[in-house]
């Protein structure tokens, strides 16, 4: 019979303390669904790979997600979709800041902007000042002014390609077991097998 235990905790110490309860040389599969590693700055997302390798053992798994690139108009309007909803969750960000900062943003003054940093290979989210402004963020104890125009970087969303997929993977410890890819929407779930 099969016990389930949860544990709530930062994904790295949550991790490290189920992997210190195996017994019996149990092998684990760890989970990191979504895309959610693409969120991760440039070169953290192997760092963050390597410390989930070095707390597996060998044969351990780990299901990795990633998004990947695609046509620019599709990740375009993916993040910038016709009912504004992906507008709504960005500007959302500086809803919060008034409620539980005690600032002042006027969020008729924002415009979501979405666009594509090729360097990066990533989609970037921004909130775009309409006018020139001072934004107060009382319990921050600062103002913010802004430019007509100039943006405030909200989120990052790097797209791998399946190459680099696995080579991130070997770089981290780990070898490709196998990937599957949804083709209406090119997303991969990876196997990845602690080495």
């Amino acid at each position: 019979m099969r016990r389930h235990r949860g544990v709530e905790r930062e994904y790295l110490d949550g991790l490290g303390e189920v992997a210190a309860l195996r017994t019996g040389g149990a092998s684990l599969l760890v989970l990191f669904l979504g895309s959610t590693i693409g969120n991760f700055d440039s070169g953290a997302d192997a760092r963050f790979l390597r410390e989930v390798r070095s707390i597996l053992a060998p044969g351990d798994s780990l299901l990795l997600g990633a998004d990947l690139l695609k046509p620019l108009e599709r990740m375009l309007d993916a993040y910038d979709d016709p009912l504004g909803v992906t507008a709504a969750f960005n500007l959302n960000l500086l809803g919060r800041i008034n409620r539980e900062l005690d600032g002042d943003f006027d969020l008729r003054q924002f415009e979501h902007v979405a666009r594509f940093n090729e360097a990066t290979s990533s989609i970037e989210m921004h909130l775009r000042s309409k006018r020139r402004q001072v934004v107060n963020v009382r319990r921050g104890g600062f103002a913010a002014p802004f430019a007509a125009d100039e943006t405030v970087w909200t989120e990052s969303s790097h797209k791998y390609t399946r190459r680099e997929i696995a080579k991130l993977a070997v770089t981290c410890g780990f070898r490709m077991e196998a990937q599957w890819v949804d083709d209406e929407w090119p997303f991969a779930e990876n196997l990845l097998v602690a080495v």
